[in-house]
């Protein structure tokens, strides 16, 4: 009996023990699950948190890219719509100011820290008539004569007001540039040949005989449309303004003859002659030797070459300038693009693959479409 009660006893406590040992054993296990729970919380919410940091990253690119606005003479313009702009240090550099007057052009010359010595020409475009856009004397003036520099021009190859010495002179001093800078028409005595073996269409460049006589070039151009080119800037102003009367056929033939009518049949291949002809003339000058500035006013679907042009309908946008043909050109292409109400222009430039002329320019080595924008206005 004693006994039996002690065996109860003892069993008793056994379960006791058991029970206990279980209780701190799921009392661990739960404590553990508690942790791994914890943890994977933590987690999540880092992940999250990074996640959120990210998404935030993210939103504030997007939103610095689309929200840098720059603000034109005319409608702003997003930076993200500039196709060809880029943050490469390698890329050239292209001057933007949206002040369109004496001041502005001075400002942006003075940007570019180019330092000619000697004899300085000022390549522009001196106008077929009144009605003309081309730049006039009360932009460029004080920059011209500040840099004691000559207005120089060719001859035309189709007729019109300036197809002869005494015409083109005329015009000259009809629309003013004589009143501010002397005027040298550089094929009035005739033209010279520069070799060039880096392109496809032609083999050398036909430019007027005074070309040689200035120790740098400022191609001060009027970006526009053209009639047959699609857009005209400063390749163009360098590519048919400098060549002889006789170089301008040999351009517009893409280099199959130097007389007769200036058409050609095959659209790109007379476009390819274009900057092919910029790069024989600036490699013969040398480097630092030519540098572009081009105004972006008045923006017609027409050449200045056009007496009677149509008017324009959009905005004005700016000034750009760089020492970069290629970019420089590509620049205002982008401008057209990005501008609100540029359709006209730009069904202009597109049904005359204007854009192969600057294509064209980066593939021989003229320079790149690639560009880096500076804005200098405060």
């Amino acid at each position: 009996m004693k006994r039996s009660r002690i065996l109860c006893l003892v069993l008793v406590l056994c379960l006791l023990l058991a029970g206990c040992g279980n209780a701190a054993k799921n009392s661990e296990n739960a404590e553990q699950e508690n942790q791994t729970v914890q943890s994977q919380m933590e987690t999540d919410d880092t992940a999250g948190e990074n996640e959120s940091a990210a998404d935030t990253q993210e939103a504030v690119k997007d939103n610095t890219e689309d929200g840098q606005v720059i603000h034109t003479a005319g409608a702003d313009v997003s930076l993200s719509n500039l196709s060809y702009q880029t943050s490469d240090d390698n890329a050239p550099v292209v001057l933007f100011t949206s002040d369109i007057s004496s001041e502005g052009l001075i400002a942006i010359y003075k940007a570019l820290d180019w330092n000619p010595t000697g004899k300085v020409a000022v390549k522009v475009s001196t106008g077929e008539s009144e009605r003309s856009n081309y730049l006039r004397g009360d932009l460029i003036a004080d920059l011209v004569q500040s840099l004691d520099g000559t207005i120089v021009e060719c001859m035309t190859a189709y007729g019109g007001n300036r197809a002869e010495i005494a015409k083109a002179k005329q015009a000259a001093e009809d629309h003013g540039f004589t009143a501010f800078a002397d005027f040298d028409l550089l094929d009035e005595e005739g033209e010279i040949e520069i070799p060039f073996d880096g392109g496809t269409r032609i083999d050398r460049a036909i430019v007027g005989s005074h070309t040689l006589n200035y120790d740098y070039y400022l191609v001060l151009s009027h970006f526009k449309g053209h009639s047959m080119a699609g857009l005209g800037g400063g390749i163009k102003n360098v590519a048919l303004g400098m060549s002889s009367k006789s170089g301008k056929v040999y351009v517009h033939s893409a280099g199959t003859r130097t007389t007769g009518n200036i058409m050609h049949g095959d659209q790109d291949a007379w476009l390819e002659a274009l900057p092919e002809t910029v790069k024989a003339v600036s490699d013969y000058l040398g480097e630092g030797r030519m540098v572009y500035i081009s105004v972006m006013n008045r923006l017609s679907v027409d050449c200045d070459c056009d007496g009677n042009p149509a008017e324009p309908d959009m905005h004005d946008i700016g000034i750009l300038a760089s020492f970069d043909p290629v970019a420089l050109d590509q620049a205002c292409v982008d401008f057209v693009y990005a501008a609100p109400d540029g359709d006209s222009l730009i069904q202009r430039m597109e049904s005359r693959n204007g854009i192969h002329a600057i294509e064209h320019g980066e593939e021989i080595g003229l320079g790149s479409r690639s560009y880096q924008l500076e804005i200098i206005d405060e």
